[in-house]
């Protein structure tokens, strides 16, 4: 198994009101390829601000970051947020197809239609967000993040939006989803029952930090 991901040493200050506030402090681990990694803390206390660094868009203070032994650029990274972010005046599959277009690799094409066939979405490509459930919404979200075949997925507390019941079957369906497509992940989350949930999946090999 390779290493996908490295925190060296990384420490993340910034200045405040109230002087200068240390948010992270010589984080140091390993991700490697095919893992599913579960970072769990209370609200506050950096979890979002490390997917940032791995996705490049703020740089540490000190240390370094590196994603497929490169420093990380966010540009082999896909980010899937809290919310999914949706638009509902395009159909399912125009909304997973919009990253594609932005970075003008529709011939992805193919690709993506295979996941929305895979994971139960084909029947309802042509269908508004607003016509879907949660679960589903959120299962499209995840393909769309998906579809540029990012070496790496960062999800922030992706899972937060839906009710406790539809968070574990959805859970369990993206985590089904990462191993079947070979996918590494870094699920940032303050819900314990998530990545306990994932836990009981074997196949998923999760680890908590």
């Amino acid at each position: 198994m390779s290493e996908i991901l490295r925190f060296q040493n990384v420490t993340l200050t910034y200045q405040a009101e109230n002087g200068e506030i240390e948010a992270l402090t010589d984080i140091d681990f390993v991700v490697q390829k095919g893992e599913l990694v579960s970072i769990i803390g209370p609200s506050g206390c950096g979890k979002s601000t490390m997917l940032s660094l791995i996705a490049g868009l703020i740089k540490p203070t000190t240390g370094k970051i590196f994603v497929d032994g490169e420093e990380a650029q966010g540009d082999n990274t896909g980010y899937m947020l809290q919310k999914d972010n949706l638009l509902d005046w395009r159909t399912i599959r125009g909304n997973v197809l919009l990253g594609l277009e932005i970075r003008g690799k529709l011939e992805n094409t193919d690709y993506v239609d295979g996941l929305l066939k895979a994971y139960g979405l084909w029947e309802f490509k042509d269908k508004r967000p607003s016509q879907l459930s949660g679960g589903m919404r959120q299962r499209a979200a995840l393909i769309r993040t998906m579809a540029t075949r990012p070496e790496l997925l960062l999800l922030d507390e992706a899972f937060s939006a839906l009710d406790y019941q539809t968070r574990l079957v959805v859970a369990d369906d993206v985590c089904k989803i990462l191993k079947a497509e070979q996918k590494t992940a870094v699920i940032v989350t303050h819900d314990i029952s998530e990545p306990l949930f994932q836990k009981n999946q074997t196949a998923c090999n999760p680890h908590d930090y």
